[in-house]
């Protein structure tokens, strides 16, 4: 048993009777009422995506899956390549699968694939990702503000905002759960 504020991405929750695998949450609060948290689910037998409502004093049962330890090749289209660390076997993953994880994923990252019984869950990706600026205006002389913030284009077509003293060419630390520039990557 979990607490609902401990629900991560990637997790597999058994939700009204069925293994449901947490693609995405939100924690809202309500007005007069208690704070809830705004799930989106994919039904693991299934592949349907609902939504649910879950207060955030819920208690919830965690499904324990298989996790393994994968580097990512690379993309070909709609399709995603994985190696197995251990045993060198490749798997080929789709969008339904892997999704918006393609936007983080640069040649050999480790990701963790979660199995039930034998059929393919989720793709966990690490928390965050080090890439690299390939496009961003450049630097405004004087432009010391805080809360000033710039668009970039990063090395895997991601668009991010980014402080103004950021340019072409740099590391960058991205957060994978909310698509957030973090910080400077020191060499």
């Amino acid at each position: 048993m979990i607490k609902a504020t401990e629900m991560k991405k990637g997790m597999v929750l058994q939700i009204d009777g069925k293994p449901c695998c947490v693609v995405d949450y939100q924690h809202v609060k309500l007005g007069k009422g208690g704070a809830v948290l705004q799930t989106k689910l994919k039904n693991v037998l299934d592949g349907t995506i609902i939504t649910k409502r879950i207060r955030s004093e819920e208690s919830l049962d965690q499904v324990f899956v298989d996790k393994q330890i994968y580097e990512y090749l690379y993309s070909a289209g709609d399709e995603h390549v994985f190696m197995h660390k251990e045993n060198y076997e490749q798997i080929t993953l789709g969008n339904d699968m892997f999704g918006e994880g393609v936007k983080y994923a640069k040649p050999n990252i480790e990701v963790e694939i979660h199995s039930l019984n034998g059929q393919l869950v989720s793709v966990v990706l690490p928390s965050s990702v080090d890439l690299k600026v390939t496009d961003t205006p450049p630097a405004i002389k004087g432009a010391t503000a805080t809360n000033q913030y710039k668009k970039a284009t990063l090395e895997t077509g991601l668009d991010v905002q980014i402080p103004p003293f950021i340019e072409n060419g740099e590391l960058i630390k991205v957060d994978t759960r909310t698509g957030q520039y973090l910080e400077r990557v020191k060499k």
